[in-house]
């Protein structure tokens, strides 16, 4: 049995094929009669056809795609980001590929190269080193992007970030209004744009209210992970410097400090409170429960794919940037210093 093609569904629907290619395209079927619509998806789906995207795509110079470029798909903070496009990109006719980079600059080359050589129309890249040269040349190259939760230096393309500085200041401001005077931070790889820039935000923090700025109280970890949050805080303990509570970078350094206390028989918040950064899934699971700056990680993908599709209907518009408001949540791994 032969394929049915787009010509079999519009005599089969009495209408034109160009009133079936409309109809059945989710950004173009506003154009049809609603009744006309329904009447040529239900004929369709009867005969098992389905839209050829790249034969569409050689007519319209339009792919329907978009390039999501992620750095680390087993980190719990990119699948609601992920969600969050993927419900603003389906209504408008257009859909996500999606890459994993392991923040290796050579695999996010080569998966970039593969995302373009697939004609998709614009990217969300949600990987932003501070020396970033891959992201300078594809926008000399003219190439539509949208960064999402990072923002590197140098490149003027339209941003959807958490306010980090904020989220900051509202840890460090909890943990004071607790009575800690020395509180450190376990600072995110300061190879990347938002481990710098909440560093600098606990700097300024800290000096803002009058509380130690020791640069012993500062540690940047290799990796946004839990491994590297251990390693930071036993090298932390180690050297003997005081301290009574932590402000991680991400949550899951965070739990890095959760597993060091347990080899070493300290309790949380007891003995040192612990902060966290993205309040990801579960954490009200944690025993304790970890207070962690708060992100709308769904707003943000949903802005990320609306600022992209803006950019694709007018490539010639000025970059713009959008800086989401951030809260803390307050749990059971902060208390008052023993």
């Amino acid at each position: 049995m032969s394929t049915p093609t787009l010509r079999d569904v519009a005599e089969a629907a009495g209408v034109h094929a160009a009133t079936a290619s409309r109809a059945l395209n989710p950004g173009t079927r506003g154009l049809v009669n609603a009744d006309t619509a329904k009447r040529v998806i239900r004929v369709a789906e009867s005969l098992g056809y389905r839209p050829n995207p790249i034969a569409r795509g050689l007519k319209t110079a339009k792919s329907g795609t978009v390039g999501l470029v992620i750095p680390d798909l087993t980190n719990p903070l990119f699948p609601p980001i992920v969600r969050g496009i993927e419900d603003v990109l389906e209504p408008a006719g257009y859909s996500g590929l999606i890459v994993n980079t392991d923040n290796d600059p050579r695999r996010e080359q080569a998966q970039v190269e593969l995302l373009r050589a697939r004609q998709v129309e614009g990217l969300i890249v949600a990987t932003a080193m501070v020396d970033h040269p891959l992201l300078e040349q594809l926008h000399r190259e003219g190439v539509l992007m949208v960064m999402v939760n990072r923002r590197p230096d140098g490149v003027d393309v339209p941003s959807i970030t958490p306010d980090d500085a904020a989220g900051i200041d509202l840890a460090v401001e909890h943990l004071a209004s607790l009575g800690h005077r020395r509180i450190a931070h376990l600072a995110g790889p300061a190879t990347t744009s938002t481990g710098v820039s909440r560093s600098r935000a606990y700097r300024a923090a800290v000096r803002d209210r009058g509380l130690a700025d020791d640069p012993a109280l500062v540690v940047d970890c290799q990796y946004w992970n839990e491994e590297a949050g251990a390693a930071a805080l036993r090298s932390l303990l180690d050297s003997g410097v005081e301290f009574t509570a932590v402000v991680a970078g991400n949550d899951l350094i965070a739990l890095g400090c959760y597993d060091v206390l347990a080899e070493r028989g300290m309790t949380c918040p007891d003995d040192l409170s612990v902060v966290g950064f993205n309040d990801m899934p579960f954490l009200d699971k944690l025993a304790p429960p970890l207070t962690t700056v708060s992100i709308p990680h769904q707003q943000i993908g949903a802005e990320a794919a609306r600022l992209l599709l803006d950019a694709i209907a007018e490539p010639d518009r000025p970059a713009r940037s959008v800086l989401l408001p951030l809260t803390l949540v307050v749990r059971g791994s902060t208390a008052p210093p023993a």
